[in-house]
């Protein structure tokens, strides 16, 4: 660490404007928190308030960075590894459409996973690129689908020798890792780019043990989502680029693109300190989140009727390594589904979970947590489990049944297509024009152009059912159905 990642630079410049007493004939129109009404003021403090202000040059421009982001974002670059990084306050999601519309264009061929999240589908959408879906291999004891392997990417690879990219997920949601450098190193061989959707990765450098990041492996850019894991705002993330196969100019104009002309500073101010943050503590900070992980599993599967899978894990197809801090509990064994047991814990013990699935409840373990909060995550498991001792096991839902479908159009021609809607029931056989996801996890189980087949029907109607939630979808009770008209 040099003794630069010590700075702050964005913050400190908006600090030192706000103390300056510039009065503000400038957006936004809260002038500062003057106008604001308490209900919210009194929230957020009188000096927040003075630090969202509008685009004074002395804050520099996130599009055309020349000051304090250009410095910031540099200082993130030498932190993380790469050539150059890049401030994204619209999210993981745009950084992942940057990325995307950067390595391919309408009509061309672009590699990644099935399982990816919704938000590749929109930069399917955006850039109007092919999508060649990657099958991601199966845990059927866990009911997750998992990562994809290097033989299926390089079956891919001879089967679409005109593909132009490769996006990659890593890890997934659920803190399962691939084999990414052996992936890497194969595209490359290939020469083309490797773009990582990391947003669940962003605390991977900062600890023994934790699989391997998505630089560290080669790839060419990765999205990571700094507020999901590390210290940074909701909707805060980075985008991180090396040299080589996507040319830095094209980034940039895709990051325009898909980025807010009006970026709110206390946003970017949080990216800059979140850097600090890691700089200074990230190894102390990620390394008690993982050794808290260690125990919380240890003690979960001393529980009878929860499982917490761990190492036990590795080397099964799709599985490379883990993330311990991705803490998933089966639930099953205790007689209950997943959104069940979300819900017991959230009401009858305060414990709020990350997501649920059919067979699982998902917690992250992170910087902000305390010994007491694992402890009473622990604890109210343990009281869970012994509150339904006289309940049956559940039957697992297994992976293997999550039906995917044929793309018929890519998802930009579905979406403008003509479309009508019909009955989900009566769509069977029709071409999807909407995304049908099941949120979270967010990973889409029709993208738009996809063929509607009556087990897709069936499957989601399985998982509302269970107790998930639909997303994106216009008809959130999934009664009805956009088709291609």
């Amino acid at each position: 660490m040099t003794l630069q990642q010590t700075r702050i630079p964005l913050l400190s410049a908006m600090r030192r404007y706000a103390a300056a007493g510039v009065t503000p004939f400038y957006t936004p129109g809260h002038k500062m928190g003057k106008g604001m009404d308490p209900a919210l003021a009194d929230i957020l403090g009188s000096a927040a308030l003075a630090l969202d202000m509008g685009l004074p040059y002395e804050m520099d421009d996130l599009h055309e960075p020349q000051g304090p982001i250009k410095e910031a974002q540099q200082l993130a670059a030498e932190l993380y590894g790469a050539d150059q990084s890049f401030f994204t306050i619209n999210g993981t999601t745009c950084g992942i459409q940057a990325m995307m519309m950067a390595m391919v264009g309408p009509g061309e061929k672009i590699l990644l996973p099935r399982n990816a999240h919704r938000s590749v589908v929109s930069g399917l959408i955006f850039s109007g690129a092919t999508p060649v879906f990657l099958v991601p291999e199966v845990d059927s004891d866990l009911g997750i689908a998992l990562g994809v392997t290097p033989a299926t990417v390089e079956e891919a690879l001879r089967r679409h020798p005109d593909a132009r990219g490769v996006l990659l997920v890593n890890p997934t949601y659920y803190g399962v890792a691939t084999d990414l450098a052996g992936i890497v190193d194969l595209v490359h061989r290939h020469q083309l780019p490797v773009a990582v959707d990391e947003a669940h990765g962003p605390h991977l450098h900062f600890a023994d043990g934790l699989p391997m990041t998505a630089l560290a492996a080669g790839a060419d850019v990765t999205a990571q989502s700094t507020h999901k894991i590390l210290g940074a705002l909701t909707q805060c993330s980075m985008v991180h680029w090396r040299e080589g196969y996507i040319p830095i100019e094209r980034l940039k104009v895709m990051l325009r693109l898909v980025q807010s002309t009006s970026p709110n500073y206390l946003l970017l101010a949080s990216l800059d300190v979140a850097r600090m943050q890691m700089a200074i503590q990230g190894r102390e900070l990620v390394g008690k989140a993982v050794e808290w992980s260690h125990w919380l599993r240890r003690e979960i599967n001393a529980v009878p009727g929860l499982y917490c899978f761990g190492d036990e894990k590795i080397a099964v197809p799709g599985i490379y390594s883990l993330d311990p801090t991705k803490v998933t509990v089966r639930v099953t064994g205790l007689g209950l589904t997943g959104p069940q047991a979300e819900e017991i814990l959230r009401h009858r013990y305060k414990i709020q979970a990350e997501l649920s699935d059919v067979n699982n409840v998902l917690f992250l373990i992170t910087l902000g947590d305390r010994e007491e909060d694992v402890q009473r995550l622990a604890a109210a498991l343990k009281s869970l489990a012994e509150s339904c001792r006289d309940q049956p096991p559940l039957l697992r839902a297994e992976a293997e049944a999550i039906p995917y479908p044929e793309l018929v159009l890519t998802p930009r021609e579905a979406v403008f297509a003509a479309n009508i809607r019909m009955s989900f029931d009566m769509a069977i056989g029709r071409v999807c024009a909407e995304t049908i996801t099941f949120y979270p996890p967010g990973i889409p189980v029709v993208c738009p152009g996809e063929r509607i087949t009556r087990d897709i029907v069936a499957y989601c109607r399985r998982l509302r059912a269970a107790g998930l939630h639909v997303s994106g979808v216009e008809d959130l009770s999934l009664n009805t159905v956009k088709v291609v008209g």
